[in-house]
């Protein structure tokens, strides 16, 4: 009955349901399920095959004194991503005990299939399969205690992986709170150091200000006492310096009456020479014989004198060649003399019926006296404005109202009224500028100027002193220039 119920059992018809095929060890799931083998004591189970896998607990342990070990070491920002790695690296195991939780759940499930698998036959064969069959199904429930074992530990480790992902992610919140804390401060730190700089800087400027005001109050207290100093010396000296003023005063009265007579004497002489020699009238120069003065035609005798026949021509003599150089337009009984004329005599020579008389300055014409510095001063200027009246403009007078300003520069000349330009010419070759000629009460103050062949113009300044300064520094910058500035027909450099 035994062999017909297994033969039975064994067989299979058409209209037999399918049922589980025949029992099979229960190894056969060997890379999930542990194996078993019988020994003396009893059934033995071993666990599958491979290497075992070190505990959860330990792992999350040796990552944690690592990271306490370095955290002395590191910085905030490296502790921080520490605590993010170890963070990562507990959720990971954590999930690692969900996924075996689940196999362990799966493996649950089998077991009890199995199990009521091996229920359903065993009450089905008989004999030596029923005690195969009862012996399997001890074995199923030794292997259900061990999962239940297996699975509390396995919930005990997740509890603790939990505990410590729970306590990395604070740390990992702590971290970057700190991280955040630091970066303001240094934010703040920065900010701070930077005002204080400021500060600094600004402290530095307010100090080199008050040494440069300090400095110059010390310079100007330092004159004063330096005055003082003088004042109190002279002082002290007063009776010396009373006595030296008057013997320089004495000195220029003397000097001024000797060159008085000495220029009387020339005069009488040369009178004299004129009067041995020719039984003409004879003629003098009256006025200063220096730059800025006017020269004047008058008689001898004191008898006035009618020009209107007579022909006049002045000269100027170099005192060392005593050649004579024509003055070209001078030729009224007034001749203003211009800065051309300082160093040399200056003669007129008058024609009348045929004969001719002589004046001539007793001595070389002097210049003006501190004109040449006040020159010098303005030659480092780049240009100097003088205020002028055009007189004549190509030989036509113009009405003397308006007022126009010459600019005199280092290369070139520009008279305009107001934002009108007159003329304008750089220093050139066909440039001719010297003193009018003309004659007449404000010679001394007047400037002939022909910038261009087709322009010329007479220019009246306010002072004798500004025309010739006028002159002297546009023939200073032309000089510059390589151009030398003359009157008509003048020859000679001055």
């Amino acid at each position: 009955m035994t062999w017909a119920a297994t033969l039975a059992y064994g067989g299979k018809t058409k209209n037999e349901p399918i049922r589980p095929g025949p029992l099979r060890p229960a190894n056969i799931m060997r890379n999930k399920f542990p194996t078993y083998k019988n020994g003396s004591n009893g059934i033995v189970i071993k666990l599958a095959d491979g290497s075992e896998i070190s505990p959860l607990k330990e792992v999350v342990a040796k990552e944690t004194a690592d990271l306490l070990d370095r955290r002395q070491r590191l910085s905030v920002r490296e502790l921080a991503m520490k605590f993010e790695k170890g963070l990562n690296t507990a959720t990971l195991l954590s999930k690692e005990v969900k996924w075996r939780q689940v196999a362990l759940l799966e493996r649950d499930i089998l077991l009890k299939n199995l199990k009521s698998v091996l229920e359903s036959l065993r009450g089905q064969v008989t004999g030596k399969t029923k005690d195969e069959i009862e012996e399997s199904i001890s074995m199923v429930e030794i292997l259900g205690v061990q999962l239940s074992k297996r699975e509390a530990e396995l919930l005990q480790q997740k509890e603790e992986v939990t505990k410590l992902a729970t306590s990395l992610k604070l740390a990992s919140e702590d971290a970057k709170r700190i991280v955040e804390e630091e970066r303001v401060n240094a934010h703040t730190e920065v900010e701070s150091a930077r005002s204080a700089v400021q500060r600094v800087q600004q402290a530095l400027q307010e100090h080199e200000k008050i040494s440069q005001r300090t400095g110059k109050q010390d310079m100007d207290e330092l004159k004063k006492e330096v005055r003082v100093a003088r004042r109190i010396k002279m002082l002290h000296l007063l009776l010396q310096a009373m006595d030296l003023e008057n013997e320089i005063k004495t000195l220029r009265k003397t000097f001024t009456e000797k060159s008085a007579d000495c220029f009387n004497l020339l005069k009488e002489l040369e009178l004299h020479k004129r009067l041995k020699g020719n039984s003409n009238p004879v003629f003098d120069l009256e006025g200063l014989q220096c730059l800025g003065s006017i020269l004047r035609i008058v008689s001898q005798n004191g008898a006035p004198m009618d020009f209107s026949d007579i022909s006049i021509q002045w000269f100027r003599i170099h005192p060392k060649e005593s050649n004579k150089e024509i003055i070209s337009g001078a030729t009224r009984p007034v001749y203003a003399p211009e800065p051309h004329d300082v160093g040399r005599y200056v003669q007129a020579e008058i024609n009348f019926g045929g004969e001719i008389a002589i004046a001539k300055t007793a001595g070389l014409l002097d210049p003006d006296a501190g004109l040449l510095d006040y020159v010098e001063t303005l030659v480092r200027k780049p240009e100097t404005e003088f205020n002028v009246v055009v007189l004549q403009l190509n030989g036509i007078d113009q009405p003397k109202e308006s007022v126009h300003v010459l600019n005199v520069g280092r290369l070139r000349m520009r008279l305009c009224k107001g934002k009108t330009v007159v003329a304008k010419e750089f220093y050139s070759s066909s440039m001719q500028l010297c003193g009018v000629r003309g004659g007449g009460e404000a010679a001394s103050q007047a400037m002939f100027w022909q910038p261009r062949s087709d322009l010329s113009l007479g220019l009246a300044f306010e002072t004798a002193r500004e025309r010739n300064t006028a002159i002297m520094l546009a023939r200073r910058f032309a000089i510059d220039c390589n151009i030398i500035l003359a009157g008509p027909g003048d020859k000679t450099p001055w």
